[in-house]
């Protein structure tokens, strides 16, 4: 099993010491690369002056990540593609895969948000959610064009490349026909191209049914995060079954998938909660405000009145809090039930001591994470 750290970057009230923060993520990622995680992403939100998503920029945090470190991948989950121009997106996940040496994990998103993206892209109003699929599908497309050879071109719903009407004539990039076409540029070349060929490996952050039967379909990577075991289980088998369709052989449950899940590890479960309910439950506020709990609910259950969000409502449901052994249990029934390859664990939630998380990592690399070594039973 791969284990990896989700870092969702959030402070309430600390948005003035910035600059503590990038410390602070920055000793956690380190630590993680010296320890072995497989690897590290960062996630994407915008205008969070309530300082519970800070992280504008996962490419850019990848970039001072990777530098920092040696060995650990750097992902973004997600890097909302839907907000960026897809050339510069490229442009730039490329770049990033040369400055770490071929570590990067591209993961893209649609968006959540409208305040988000009403005002960095309108075409990727979430409220349109056929027109937001839409400019995610082509988005991609060009990305990997632009990836995957010397020149390229598209023409489709929300983007032309090259932009036509373009003339060339320059004596140190004499005109040709793989990019110019009766002196007008007809081909564009991303550079620089991506140090993993044919580009780096794709993931999708990925929940409803339509969402993981085409992500399968296309190859790509999913990514989920609240749902209880019981009802992850038909998501593990639709990406499974579709993935095996389109690629013509059988792929097995749980591969191609990784899951985030909130993890803390303490001496005991009483002080595993005493340090972590506070802050998880400010995480879980902030998203179920929007959501709802019905991305909570073991298979079959339907949200009522009765339900309500607290800690003891969580716990059974998705959380690996509490002490090592308790945690390596969880975890063993995710790979039982799931045959899940991949875990990424979310400790960092908004107003958690960072000497809380770091020990809660450090007790998890000692105690929990050498029970699933290659060949180990948990």
């Amino acid at each position: 099993m791969r284990f990896s750290i989700f870092h969702a970057l959030g402070a309430p009230g600390r948005l003035e010491e910035y600059d503590r923060l990038m410390d602070e993520a920055r000793e956690f990622a380190v630590a993680a690369d010296r320890a072995g995680y497989w690897s590290v992403w960062y996630t994407e939100h915008h205008f969070g002056h309530e300082g519970y998503e800070i992280t504008p920029n996962p490419v850019l945090m990848g970039a001072d990540i990777a530098a920092r470190t040696d060995r650990i991948r750097i992902g973004q989950a997600a890097a909302v593609s839907t907000f960026w121009h897809p050339l510069r997106l490229a442009e730039d996940l490329a770049m990033l895969d040369q400055l770490s040496g071929g570590r990067v994990e591209v993961g893209l998103g649609r968006g959540l948000y409208g305040r988000e993206a009403l005002n960095l892209n309108s075409a990727a109003d979430p409220r349109d959610q056929e027109q937001n699929r839409a400019l995610f599908d082509e988005g991609l497309e060009v990305m990997v064009k632009a990836w995957q050879g010397d020149f390229f071109r598209h023409k489709g719903r929300f983007y032309e490349f090259p932009a036509p009407g373009v003339k060339w004539n320059h004596p140190l990039s004499p005109p040709d026909e793989s990019f110019v076409t009766d002196g007008e540029i007809t081909a564009l070349s991303v550079v620089p191209r991506s140090k993993q060929r044919p580009h780096p490996p794709l993931w999708q952050v990925i929940d409803t049914p339509r969402s993981i039967a085409a992500a399968a379909a296309k190859g790509i990577q999913g990514l989920f995060w609240l749902p209880p075991v019981s009802a992850l289980k038909g998501r593990f088998e639709l990406y499974r079954d579709r993935a095996s369709e389109a690629s013509g052989r059988e792929y097995a449950l749980g591969e191609g998938i990784g899951l985030v899940r909130d993890v803390y590890v303490a001496d005991t479960m009483e002080q595993a909660r005493r340090d972590f309910e506070e802050s998880l439950l400010t995480t879980y506020k902030w998203v179920t405000h929007w959501r709802g709990l019905g991305n909570l609910m073991e298979e079959g259950e339907e949200p009522t009145g009765a339900h309500t969000l607290s800690y003891d409502f969580l716990h059974p449901r998705n959380l690996l809090v509490g002490t090592p052994e308790f945690v390596a249990e969880r975890i063993h029934e995710l790979r039982e039930e799931l045959n899940l390859e991949h875990l990424l664990l979310w400790t960092t939630h908004p107003g958690l001591e960072h000497a809380k998380a770091m020990r809660s990592l450090e007790l998890f690399t000692e105690k929990v994470m050498p029970r699933f070594a290659p060949g180990d039973a948990a």
